[in-house]
């Protein structure tokens, strides 16, 4: 079992920034990969970013690509998401997602690989 938290979320102007912090319990982080999704009023939840378990790759959509970051610390049981250049239409709430099983990374932008969710943490980005 993976437990997740998010934190770091808030208010911030057009063109400012945040980071997003995920805390993992269980010790199977670091043989997971792992991404954030977002969700806003109305619409579906999306893929933001993905980190392959070995850290050796990372993907975005194509919406957050250059101005997002995503990174991970396996000693401290943590992901990160860093955000900058953000935009009104970046407002949301953001989930951090385990894949459904290690070592594996197959369909990573897809939420149905995810089994494991935080409870998520609202962005909003006034203009």
């Amino acid at each position: 079992q993976v437990q997740l938290v998010e934190s770091g979320g808030g208010l911030v102007q057009a063109g400012g920034s945040l980071r997003l912090s995920c805390a993992a319990s269980g010790r199977s982080f670091s043989t997971r990969t792992m991404a954030w999704f977002r969700q806003a009023p109305g619409k579906e939840r999306e893929f933001v970013a993905a980190m392959h378990w070995t850290g050796s790759s990372t993907y975005y959509a194509d919406t957050v690509k250059g101005r997002f970051a995503i990174s991970r610390d396996n000693a401290k049981n943590t992901l990160y998401l860093q955000m900058n250049s953000l935009k009104p239409e970046d407002t949301a709430v953001y989930y951090c997602a385990a894949y459904r099983v290690v070592y594996s990374s197959g369909g990573y932008n897809s939420p149905s690989m995810y089994d494991y969710w935080g409870q998520g943490t609202q962005v909003t980005v006034s203009s």
